[in-house]
């Protein structure tokens, strides 16, 4: 059996290496290294596959959420929703805004932002919700956008982790995650479902007026060299990091079936067990794309199944140890214990297991046969 990895970059890269090489090498006989052809390629048929009217491609995805609020004019002091359980990144840039950050609860089942939370949580200062599409499944963005609307509020959608999922309405009609709020970011961090070789992100929006102001704002407030017309950041994506996603693009849906596969294959082996809960999938199966494959052990010792799990030589990770409110950075009298229930189980409960497109049926046995060992 070969050796597990926790994302397999390189046997990835071994099956598309000829396609990626030719794209890069194509960039260094141009030397269009910042904004060159590669990029506007990228960006265009992002747009095709989502369905967005504009992508907006930028330095990474921590930028990218920046950027899409500075481009909604918030102003200090604004509120702004978002989950508890997540990355910090999510936290970080309301912070960095001097915004005022309103953690949440999520769900049990899907870990995702709580609906019934947010609005408990919203008050004549809530300006904005960030819902983030957790682990690769989107949020209840048709609740969502309903709330929104009928408090003229903003939806940004945290797409780091669900990008190539569909999401489906009440009536049957599908939209993919990223294309359902007001404006949406995503990462191209290397271990993303659509990862380059350094970091990159992008921005996605349907609003015109919206996509203007935010071209402006990657680029120093610039749409004429050299005449600043609103206050911008440099945040491009370079055209070798593009190059990259270029040759990777045309598989995301395979890549995301593959992860699909796994994901089902460590579900049927864990299933029925009275210490595991496997994934959750609120929809049909193209309804979440997998980057991670989390397990919530109950009534059990996750952190000895942790360690016993990396003796073994299978890598595992606990996404997330801490909850944002209880951050040095982001503590709040405002937030009460109570508030956050389902983050205070979850962070006690979960684990993800490897999850990237090279998994095969033999490393996939031999990881639930060693959590089956442990747990008997």
């Amino acid at each position: 059996m070969k050796k597990i990895q926790m994302v397999d970059l390189k046997g990835q890269y071994e099956n598309i290496k000829e396609a990626v090489n030719n794209s890069i090498q194509e960039v260094l006989d141009t030397n269009t290294y910042i904004n060159g052809p590669e990029v506007h390629k990228f960006q265009k048929s992002l747009e095709e596959y989502l369905g967005a009217k504009h992508v907006i491609p930028c330095a990474n995805g921590t930028d990218a959420l920046q950027i899409a609020m500075m481009a909604l004019d918030l102003k200090p002091g604004d509120e702004v929703i978002t989950a508890d359980f997540t990355f910090a990144a999510t936290v970080e840039v309301i912070a960095l805004l001097q915004l005022t950050p309103v953690l949440v609860d999520v769900e049990m089942d899907t870990f995702n932002i709580s609906v019934e939370a947010i609005k408990k949580a919203i008050t004549p200062k809530t300006k904005a919700i960030v819902p983030v599409h957790l682990f690769g499944q989107a949020a209840n963005m048709e609740a969502i956008m309903q709330l929104a609307t009928e408090h003229n509020l903003y939806v940004i959608e945290d797409n780091a982790q669900a990008i190539g999922a569909d999401y489906k309405y009440f009536d049957g009609k599908k939209k993919k995650a990223g294309v359902m709020g007001h404006v949406a970011s995503t990462s191209f961090f290397p271990s993303k479902n659509l990862g380059c070789y350094g970091d990159g992100g992008a921005i996605f929006t349907n609003d015109d007026d919206l996509a203007h102001k935010l071209r402006g704002i990657v680029n120093h407030g610039m749409y004429v060299r050299y005449h600043h017309d609103v206050v911008g950041v440099n945040s491009r994506l370079d055209s070798i990091q593009a190059a990259v996603l270029n040759a990777k693009l045309p598989k995301l849906d395979e890549y995301n079936a593959a992860r699909q596969l796994a994901a089902q294959k460590y579900s049927q082996a864990l299933a029925n067990h009275k210490n595991i809960v496997t994934p959750y999938i609120a929809g049909e199966r193209d309804s979440h794309v997998f980057h991670q494959y989390t397990l919530r052990i109950v009534d059990a010792d996750r952190d000895g199944l942790m360690q016993h799990l990396l003796d073994k030589g299978i890598p595992c990770a606990i996404y997330y140890p801490i909850p944002l409110h209880s951050q040095k950075a982001y503590l709040d009298s405002r937030y009460k214990e109570e508030d956050f229930p389902v983050t205070n189980q979850l962070v006690k409960e979960v684990i993800s297991l490897p999850m990237h497109t090279e998994l095969d049926d033999e490393q996939i046995q031999f990881i639930t046969d060693s959590i089956l060992e442990f747990l008997k």
